[in-house]
């Protein structure tokens, strides 16, 4: 589950915002809000998205605690899911290729996700 945006980190590009099949974030001023952090699925879309390694998706998401900022800062695991996927070396199309599989099933989902969240009002 989404547990930290690091706001110092955040240039407010919104490719979280993008990234998300679930529409956890919305755009903010300064930083996307995670107006719905019971919508996250865990995908790590947005970590994976977000160049400047203000995000950390916490792999327990049965665990909605995470580190204190300093730690989890020291601890290099802002942007490890990313690195460990390759997407921090220039950036090749064909890294996507796994990703795009999961395309439609992933835009059905935020389509089912967006008409839950109008019907909610």
């Amino acid at each position: 589950m989404i547990a930290a945006l690091v706001a110092e980190r955040c240039t407010n590009c919104a490719a979280c915002v993008a990234a998300c099949p679930t529409q956890v974030f919305e755009p903010g001023p300064t930083a996307p809000v995670l107006a719905r952090v019971d919508a996250c699925q865990t995908c790590y879309l947005c970590e994976l998205a977000c160049r400047e390694d203000a995000l950390w998706v916490n792999p327990d998401d049965a665990d909605a605690s995470h580190p204190p900022l300093d730690v989890l800062l020291a601890s290099g695991q802002l942007g490890q899911v990313r690195r460990d996927h390759g997407w921090d070396e220039p950036f090749d199309a064909g890294q996507l290729d796994d990703y795009r599989l999961l395309g439609p099933l992933l835009n059905e989902g935020a389509e089912i996700a967006a008409r839950r969240y109008a019907e909610q009002g």
